[in-house]
């Protein structure tokens, strides 16, 4: 039987294998990160190392006042929206994936939204018997698998919300996003330290490779794990003996049914999986449009800078898109991930105007575009019946990852019955993709759909701790 050790290293194998975007650099930071020793402003060369440094800055840490954490986390926000424009540049070079104006919106729009410690709080009950006091706090040291799709956002944004909660953390990132990564790292720490005077809060083994991803879960200092990545990844957190918060894929579908407002939904269509090159998670990346409307919604896509491909250019770029796994099933080829329409369209053989913002086109579904996810530019559109159907086959087409799914339609008991059978963390009704981690709701780069904490806040990142004093004690 295979342990789990051996199950973690070869899960690990396979994600890092994934998703790269070429070659990782072997030793020394590439793009801009500062070469240094191992332990420089945060970054080590080893598990051990890593640990220990963040181990011994948590209990520093959680010996100082709420103000000191506020103050961490208000020099990342600064740092990022200050430096948006430097790092997402940086971050693009890198991982050659994604669309540079949405790399900076990332840092400069998003992570000043993420939550701190104004989500903390303590509930409380009194009566006769006494007062119980439930407070919320840090676990410790977290390990965090960041991935290669959102690599600095990803770290900026559980950075935000670990260090609020109180703990440390020691990242591990994709290979394929590594620089970035590590000095993101270490900007960070050098404004907490001018700022608190405390060291080592944030940690990164850099050069990142299977054996410190595995030496990471099964570390003893670390007291939780929090996993941002695909299937492989998932697993391998799942079967770890920490306990694990994990965001895992999705493949996110959308309805159009016979009362949308077709306008509004081509626009939301289009501003959602348009959105950095379709990397984002929660992204649109198939539509089940009812036979009534498709016609007119397909006809109102190019208003808002969509370009339609035709059966034998979708079929060209399929071909480019995909191979055939080992498993006998489709698999994206990384080559393609995250890339330009006009990438994806010279591939189908078309040539697209400039201002195109998204390729569509009419498949089956059981199309590799519609039951894999993609991560590309492209949404494959499909004709159904009518909304049953629809709802059976955005159904199937999640693969029950639990993640996203988006709803165009006025009729109420629709969408009652979309948002009970898809069962997804996040549902979006009448906007999309993007208002799901926007709108009244606070953002985040991590979602825990396989274990079910949602959108991640501090709060997530917090243990309950019950305080109860025994006897009267009320005032009134």
């Amino acid at each position: 039987m295979q342990t789990t050790e051996d199950l973690i290293r070869n899960v690990v194998q396979q994600v890092l294998t994934q998703m790269g975007t070429g070659p990782a650099p072997t030793n020394g930071h590439a793009n801009g990160a500062p070469k240094g020793p191992s332990g420089d402003l945060g970054v080590f060369s080893t598990v051990e190392s890593a640990t220990a440094a963040a181990e011994a800055a948590f209990h520093a840490f959680r010996d100082r006042p709420l103000l000191d954490r506020k103050k961490a986390v208000s020099v990342i926000r600064k740092i990022c929206v200050e430096q948006a424009e430097e790092l997402g540049r940086l971050e693009l070079e890198e991982t050659q994936i994604g669309r540079l104006d949405h790399k900076i919106a990332k840092l400069k729009v998003s992570i000043p939204l993420i939550p701190g410690v104004e989500y903390l709080r303590t509930d409380n009950a009194s009566g006769d018997a006494g007062v119980t006091f439930t407070d919320y706090t840090p676990f410790g040291v977290i390990g965090s698998i960041t991935p290669v799709t959102h690599s600095l956002p990803t770290l900026a944004a559980n950075a935000i919300n670990m260090l609020a909660a109180g703990n440390t953390v020691v990242f591990n990132a994709h290979p394929s996003g590594r620089a970035i990564a590590a000095l993101g790292v270490q900007k960070f720490n050098k404004a907490i330290a001018e700022s608190t005077g405390l060291e080592n809060l944030l940690t990164i083994i850099d050069p990142p490779t299977i054996e410190t991803a595995s030496g990471l879960f099964a570390s003893p200092k670390v007291k939780l794990l929090v996993v941002t990545g695909g299937p492989a990844v998932a697993r391998a957190a799942l079967g770890s003996k920490r306990r694990a918060i994990v965001a895992g894929p999705g493949n996110p579908p959308v309805v159009v049914d016979a009362t949308a407002d077709l306008d509004q939904a081509a626009r939301c269509i289009v501003e959602g999986a348009a959105f950095d090159n379709n990397l984002l998670c929660i992204g649109e990346k198939q539509v089940f449009a009812v036979g009534s409307i498709f016609d007119r919604l397909m006809e109102t896509m190019p208003k808002y800078q969509g370009f339609r491909l035709t059966a034998p250019q979708i079929e060209s770029l399929t071909r480019a898109a995909f191979e055939n796994g080992s498993d006998g099933k489709p698999h994206v080829r990384k080559e393609l991930v995250g890339k330009d329409p006009a990438i994806l369209a010279a591939h189908a053989g078309v040539k697209i105007p400039a201002s195109t913002q998204l390729l569509y086109g009419e498949t089956g579904a059981d199309h590799p575009f519609v039951q894999v996810e993609q991560m590309m530019p492209f949404v494959p559109f499909v004709k159904v019946p009518d909304v049953d159907r629809a709802l059976t086959l955005a159904h199937a087409s999640e693969h029950g990852y639990g993640h996203t799914a988006v709803l165009h339609s006025r009729d109420v008991a629709v969408m009652a019955r979309m948002g009970k059978l898809m069962d997804c963390t996040i549902f979006v009704v009448n906007g999309s993709s993007l208002d799901g981690l926007g709108g009244e709701a606070v953002p985040s780069f991590s979602i825990a759909g396989p274990t079910g904490e949602g959108v991640t806040t501090p709060l997530t990142f917090c243990r309950q701790r019950r305080t109860a004093i025994a006897g009267g004690f009320r005032f009134s």
